[in-house]
């Protein structure tokens, strides 16, 4: 029986490392042909590497001008495009007031404004009836914890960047899936939530949320792109969360409320860097 993936064309952001790194592997082992776009060139080239010498490209999502480049040069590598993933993304703890706004800036370029860029890209490439395109929304996109609205933010446009390019693509025959992911255990994960500030909080595993493998979520993925689904979600019980965020979000509240005043004494002084170096 035919794989569902074999030939299937797919651009990859993120790739360097995490999940986009494992889906790009996973998707070729598939028989998928990926090409990468990455920020770190080594880690670029080595899970090309391992994707049978895939093209890569090295590009800063938050600048259009590198993004379409990339694209342009994805398309022309693999003959055409079936599926963009939108995978980049940037976290770090930041306090609403007093919080550093290049912070916050580079959150919205990179999360919010690269997945604008990249849709902008791909979306004339996948416009025919087997095209896909992923957004990764993250469960920020409806539990909004403290010191992170910059990141939740912006997923939180993810969301509705899908849900609007949906409709404008099902015209061609193209389909468009949002995934929801937990915490996962990835160097995201591990650098964002390993400040002294989020110590102190229910996050990373230290409280509500528990932090999550990252191998259900790449499965996930894979199977998601492969049915183009319209909703992706990884651990399973984050489909509940999304049916009841005000719920969490009240849980996250009431326990974070006595932890809260001291992690924003901390973080205001830590100046915590953001999940993946940025130039």
């Amino acid at each position: 029986m035919a794989d569902g993936l074999a030939g299937k064309r797919v651009l990859i952001t993120g790739a360097a490392r995490g999940i986009g790194a494992l889906t790009a592997k996973k998707l070729h082992g598939r028989g998928a042909k990926v090409a990468l776009m990455g920020l770190e060139p080594e880690l670029l080239a080595a899970t090309a590497a391992e994707c049978g010498d895939a093209p890569w490209f090295e590009c800063d999502v938050s600048d259009r001008g590198q993004v379409e480049a990339a694209v342009a040069g994805a398309v022309e590598k693999l003959g055409g495009l079936d599926v963009g993933v939108s995978n980049a993304g940037v976290a770090v703890q930041l306090p609403l007031i007093d919080g550093d706004p290049a912070m916050w800036e580079k959150q919205i370029d990179v999360n919010l404004n690269g997945t604008y860029y990249f849709v902008r890209s791909v979306g004339p490439h996948v416009s025919h009836p087997d095209g896909y395109i992923l957004l990764t929304a993250s469960l920020a996109a409806a539990v909004h914890p403290p010191m992170l609205a910059g990141y939740t933010a912006s997923k939180a446009g993810v969301e509705a960047i899908g849900n609007s390019l949906r409709a404008e693509l099902a015209v061609n025959g193209a389909k468009v899936g949002v995934a929801y992911f937990a915490e996962l255990d990835t160097d995201m994960t591990t650098r964002g939530f390993g400040t002294q500030a989020a110590k102190r909080l229910p996050l990373g595993g230290n409280g509500v949320l528990p932090v999550a493998p990252v191998e259900p979520a790449i499965k996930a993925i894979v199977r998601g792109i492969e049915n183009r689904d319209r909703r992706i979600v990884s651990p399973f019980w984050v489909r509940y969360v999304l049916r009841f965020p005000s719920l969490v979000m009240r849980i996250v509240d009431r326990e974070a409320k006595k932890p809260l005043p001291k992690s924003l004494e901390i973080a205001r002084q830590e100046n915590a860097p953001l999940t993946t170096p940025q130039d």
